[in-house]
């Protein structure tokens, strides 16, 4: 199979969809793997890199795209890459569409199959392709919102573990999912006093069992949201409705509850973002500020740390790609009923249930396809 890896060319993103390591387990497999040069500078993987594992590098990135069968990405398709986008080609990349209108339609206008790793569950229930970004973004959201907090970035001036004699920052998280644990587990770890809400009381005992008590746990409900707009410094919105869009937890009427300086962290951003005031930021200017408070809703987070964020990834995605390389999308998604979930457009359909009701379009079972 025809394989290509584009540069991504979203804001300060500078993860790549596939390793050099990842490059030579295709090319062994048999498949051509092209690679637009200089794709994984930005995570400290060299043209030369991939040449050596045997992928074909391309510096015209129209040709990188209009010969490829499977293409890799790891963000969403900016305009310009959908415009590209033609039918019989199959993308694999993070999609997110329920928050994104436009996007939804251009992939249906391009005929393309469109499979989203966010989408794809494990036998658990889990989502394995989101949870190694789900857990940078969940510790980066503690640094993120430590640094925030500062007075030059608009915040209260805390420092987030306080000091011998000052109490420490008081950090709630809202979720209690894998962004939610590693972004408690974060503030933990630096000294904060941690509250973590979550719907779901199983969860929150295995916290609570985990971490022997350290970080406090509340069922979550409106009243339980407004004592933590109240009373905290720093928020992080967890929340995740796997392929929908994000729940409006905080209202804009409820930020003239909150400290001035306090902060919001949106990891939701992607799905739409949990706060009503919650717009999408980059890395370039990832904060601002609402009625005192100060946002942080960078819908890449993990591109600050591409290096680590691809290994993870790559590790995560692999067997994946190379079920799609080996058997083509239909067989590789009518074999493991858990990579069906991932297909979310088809030749001009919807295929996701959750995103066909974002935007009231008609869905096609997935599973009709694969005949």
């Amino acid at each position: 199979m025809q394989i290509a890896v584009p540069k991504e060319i979203k804001n300060h993103e500078y993860r790549v969809a596939l390793t050099p390591t990842g490059a030579r387990e295709l090319v062994g497999r048999g498949h051509t793997v092209t690679v637009q040069a200089g794709a994984g500078e930005g995570a400290g993987f060299a043209d030369a890199a991939y040449e050596a594992a045997g992928a074909r590098l391309e510096a015209d990135v129209a040709r990188v795209w209009e010969g490829a069968e499977l293409i890799l990405k790891v963000k969403e398709p900016q305009a310009e890459e959908v415009a590209r986008l033609k039918a019989g080609q199959t993308l694999f990349t993070y999609l997110h569409l329920a928050a994104e209108e436009s996007l939804t339609r251009g992939l249906m206008a391009s005929g393309a199959t469109c499979i989203a790793y966010e989408t794809i569950t494990d036998r658990q229930g889990g989502l394995p392709l989101l949870a190694p970004m789900s857990t940078v973004a969940g510790r980066m959201a503690i640094q993120a919102g430590a640094h925030s907090l500062e007075k030059a970035q608009g915040g209260a001036g805390v420092l987030l573990p306080g000091v011998p004699g000052v109490a420490p920052a008081r950090v709630a998280v809202i979720g209690g999912g894998v962004v939610g644990e590693n972004a408690a587990r974060m503030a933990l770890g630096l000294g904060a006093e941690v509250t973590v809400l979550d719907k779901s009381i199983p969860r929150l005992e295995t916290l609570d069992d985990r971490y022997q008590g350290r970080m406090k746990t509340v069922f979550s409900t409106a009243d339980a949201i407004d004592e933590a707009v109240c009373e905290c410094d720093l928020i992080v919105g967890a929340v995740l409705i796997p392929g929908a869009a994000a729940p409006k937890l905080i209202t804009r009427e409820m930020l003239a509850e909150m400290k001035p300086g306090s902060v919001l962290v949106d990891v939701a951003i992607d799905q739409g973002g949990c706060f009503e005031t919650s717009r999408a930021t980059t890395h370039t200017g990832p904060t601002y500020i609402v009625d005192g408070v100060v946002h942080y809703c960078v819908a890449n987070m993990p591109g600050a740390v591409a290096r680590t964020s691809t290994q993870a990834l790559t590790n995560a995605t692999m067997p994946f790609v190379t079920a799609l390389a080996d058997k083509g999308w239909q067989q590789a998604l009518a074999d493991d009923p858990h990579f069906l979930p991932g297909l979310n457009v088809h030749d001009g359909r919807v295929t996701y249930q959750a995103v066909a009701d974002a935007f009231g379009l008609e869905s096609v079972d997935p599973a009709s396809l694969l005949g």
